[in-house]
């Protein structure tokens, strides 16, 4: 049996191979125009440098930028949003908050960017009564056909419907699509009870319309990677991994496109997280920098966190959908450098991405990014760079950082190459703060576990700035997101809004919130029997989002083994006021307890990539792997003759004193002048002040 996994960046195409023959890493640059070509590519070379038939492959885990892109370049689809007359704008009046409280000069993102332009949102006659979810004015058939007769006259496609309370009842969304589906047999049709079953009509309708956006060139590019998997004569199954870090078919993910917004990022979060265990570190902080981004995540207690609701925004849209809480900046090795109007010296969020890259690629780059000035300081070498696969040009390097910033600036190409480091680390460092500091956890206590293709470079600086504990380098860190998609399960998640005060709850109430969560669960059993799931490798997790009475929102308790009842619904409660202190630092012991939403989580065990322990190390590890040693610059402003080692000749308890660089086809780690690099059982770096 063979699996891959298959994470798409902005830059590059990462593949992890595991099979009979071990485990291999393979990288090729992205194909922006249409990422499933890389991807096609990259498995059929992988298989060759395995040497075994790629017809040996039965499953291809996949992590995928698509949708995130779509929403970052605002070139989704032109959605039409069918809702209840009287509703029309609640998507441009969104919950009237400003994104800066003091700032007279802001954007309004989901007013100047829309899902749906207000001339494509038609109400429609029609309403369902809270809180029993009667049908008190039934839908006027008519009104969505003549929706459906201007949607056809400008061309419209996707088409998005939102009805008030259709959570409580769905009917009228049902048989709107119906009717779109007989008058545009071609639309791409989303409705809110199905993307989203919540409470909250902006949420909602915000979702269904972020589904409707992304959704048909989302689904398209799958559809397309699963013809050409097939085409290629490989006989697969598909998977991708959703933004929740569970793992989902082409089908449903088509269906969803909102569950895989934050796809790729995902996949990094889990590779990193099971490498840190066997590192036996339980504390980690995640910095995954790739060509064009760096994903941020906390750690905590060996367990990743899902956003809070209120968090859930994608390029300031609102978004219903459960997402592994990680923050996502403009910084990478593709990102450039630049001084603005103002002769302020920026670097990022713009990136030169794989087509040019940058300038040292020699593809056409003419602007100094990251990149560059890793070459420029002697960190980079042009002839190594993935292994020689990529040969760099480091007089283009210079060219570019002397032109657009040095001689701008009045200063030497080295001192501008340092500062475009230092501005993209201070970038990155003020937004792990902001996911740790600011979430209540002291740096301190935490490895700081660099990964991507640039992330080793950065380690040190990263760490120093944020005071961790020490770093932690993967076993490859060009390839730990793609080694994260063999190491995740199937999930499929569905919601339902059953509002109950539980401390007035008796028997009916109780067994209300019961049913729904039998009804939720039957969902997920019959996605899990579509994927040839035996019931005895069934699990259902079972949520309960609780609030305060009249509080924004939500957070997630876990709900009773066996459901709720009149006996343990105090220990629910108890465990909510729990969780609100841990999480704000106070509660409320005597305010009421509401019971919003029942979430089920139906899952399936996958057989998840091991890596195995790594060769024990010899005394002359080091000289061994000592290839060469060129000048290089480190962030202190000091040059050092410094050697380069083969990270594949070192073994476990090998030690390397800095400053030292350790290369990698996949990555190369940069160890400064007083820090000691200690290789660890399976292949992992500690990385500590000497």
């Amino acid at each position: 049996m063979a699996r891959i996994g298959v994470d798409v960046g902005g830059t590059n195409t990462d593949l992890v191979l595991e099979c009979d023959k071990g485990t291999f890493f393979h990288k090729v640059p992205s194909t922006t125009q249409d990422q499933s070509i890389a991807v096609v590519e990259g498995i059929e070379q992988i298989c060759n440098i395995a040497e075994i038939d790629k017809k040996q492959i039965e499953v291809i885990s996949h992590g995928t930028t698509v949708a995130t892109n779509i929403t970052i370049e605002h070139n989704g689809a032109e959605v039409g949003f069918i809702t209840s007359k009287g509703f029309r704008d609640i998507l441009h009046i969104g919950r009237h908050k400003r994104p800066h409280n003091f700032s007279l000069h802001f954007d309004v993102p989901w007013q100047s960017h829309p899902l749906s332009k207000r001339r494509n949102r038609i109400a429609v006659t029609e309403r369902i009564r809270p809180p029993t979810g009667e049908v008190e004015v039934p839908m006027n058939e008519a009104e969505v056909r003549a929706a459906c007769a201007i949607y056809k006259k400008r061309g419209v496609k996707s088409i998005a419907i939102g009805f008030m309370f259709s959570f409580l009842n769905d009917s009228h969304e049902k048989r709107a699509r119906d009717i779109v589906l007989e008058e545009i047999p071609d639309a791409y049709v989303s409705i809110s009870s199905e993307v989203a079953n919540v409470i909250r009509e902006y949420e909602r309708f915000s979702t269904v319309a972020m589904n409707a956006f992304v959704g048909p060139q989302s689904s398209l590019y799958l559809r397309n990677l699963e013809a050409k998997v097939k085409n290629a004569g490989i006989p697969a199954k598909l998977r991708v991994i959703q933004s929740n870090g569970g793992i989902s078919t082409i089908d449903g993910c088509a269906k969803k496109p909102v569950g895989i917004l934050m796809s790729g990022p995902a996949g990094g979060v889990i590779g990193a997280l099971s490498e840190a265990r066997l590192a036996g570190t339980e504390n980690i902080l995640t910095v995954d920098i790739g060509g064009t981004s760096a994903d941020i995540s906390t750690i905590a207690n060996g367990q990743f966190r899902i956003k809070n609701p209120r968090d859930t925004i994608v390029s300031g849209h609102a978004v219903m959908a459960p997402m592994i809480d990680l923050e996502t900046i403009g910084a990478g090795g593709g990102s450039i450098a630049y001084l603005d109007a103002a002769g302020g010296f920026n670097v990022g969020p713009r990136s030169a991405g794989s087509q040019p890259g940058p300038a040292c690629y020699n593809r056409g780059g003419t602007e100094p990014t990251v990149t560059d000035a890793q070459v420029v300081l002697g960190r980079m070498d042009a002839d190594k760079f993935l292994g020689g696969d990529l040969p760099l040009d480091p007089e283009l390097s210079h060219k570019a950082i002397k032109e657009k910033i040095a001689d701008p600036l009045g200063i030497s190409v080295t001192d501008a190459a340092l500062g475009i480091i230092k501005i993209v680390n201070n970038n990155m460092s003020l937004t792990i703060r902001s996911n740790s500091v600011a979430r209540g956890y002291d740096p301190r206590d935490f490895s700081l576990m660099p990964f991507g293709g640039a992330g080793p470079f950065h380690g040190t600086a990263l760490a120093e700035l944020v005071s961790a504990r020490d770093v932690l380098v993967p076993l490859a860190p060009g390839i730990t997101a793609a080694m994260g998609l063999l190491g995740t399960d199937l999930q499929y998640e569905h919601t339902r809004s059953v509002i109950t005060n539980l401390f007035s709850a008796d028997q009916a109430a109780i067994d209300k919130v019961n049913a729904v969560s039998a009804d939720l669960s039957a969902m997920g059993k019959v996605l899990l029997d579509s994927d040839d799931i035996p019931n005895a490798e069934q699990a259902y997790e079972v949520i309960a989002e609780i609030r305060y009475h009249g509080q924004g929102f939500e957070l997630r308790i876990p709900m009773p083994t066996g459901g709720l009842s009149l006996e343990n619904k105090a220990e629910v409660i108890d465990a909510f006021h729990k969780q609100h202190k841990a999480d704000y630092g106070y509660a409320f012991d005597d305010a009421l307890v509401e019971l919003y939403t029942v979430r089920v989580i139906a899952t399936a065990k996958v057989r998840h990539h091991a890596l195995d322990p790594l060769f024990k190390g010899k005394p002359d590890d080091v000289e061994n792997a000592f290839m060469y040693e060129r000048e290089t610059v480190f962030d202190d402003g000091t040059s050092h003759i410094t050697p380069r080692l083969d990270r594949g000749k070192l073994g476990a308890g090998t030690t390397v004193d800095g400053p030292t660089i350790i290369i990698q086809h996949n990555s190369t780690t940069l160890l400064p002048p007083g820090y000691t690099a200690e290789v660890l059982d399976y292949g992992s770096m500690r990385l500590t002040k000497s």
